[in-house]
């Protein structure tokens, strides 16, 4: 049995997708809105209250142009930030931040 969840996410991804375009031509025009939605996708950072409420006011703006934005500003609708940074996310795999790098000199061997 396919979960209600299930069926409202897919149904809530194809209203987003459809929008894609527009979203993207709309959100480019606010300086560092792409980069803040993506911050968590990027670097595995949670986003700060202070950043959350920035997104919002963002999709406030863009709420104008795709009314189904309207959703992620209800009550609750920060819960769905990540779904939205998932659904407009351009690449096929997340980015992760680049692994350590190891020193190219290898410590001294102990000779007894």
């Amino acid at each position: 049995m396919i979960s209600v969840i299930s069926i409202i996410r897919a149904f809530l991804k194809g209203l987003l997708i459809k929008h894609k375009a527009l979203f993207f031509q709309e959100a480019q025009r606010i300086s560092g809105f792409l980069y803040l939605l993506m911050k968590q996708r990027n670097t595995d950072e949670k986003w700060t209250p202070e950043e959350k409420e920035e997104i919002k006011r963002n999709l406030k703006i863009l709420a104008m142009y795709i009314p189904i934005l309207i959703i992620f500003l209800l009550p609750g609708g920060s819960l769905l930030l990540p779904f939205l940074a998932e659904v407009m996310d351009r690449r096929k795999t997340p980015r992760r931040p680049p692994a350590p790098v190891q020193s190219a000199v290898s410590p001294p061997e102990n000779r007894d």
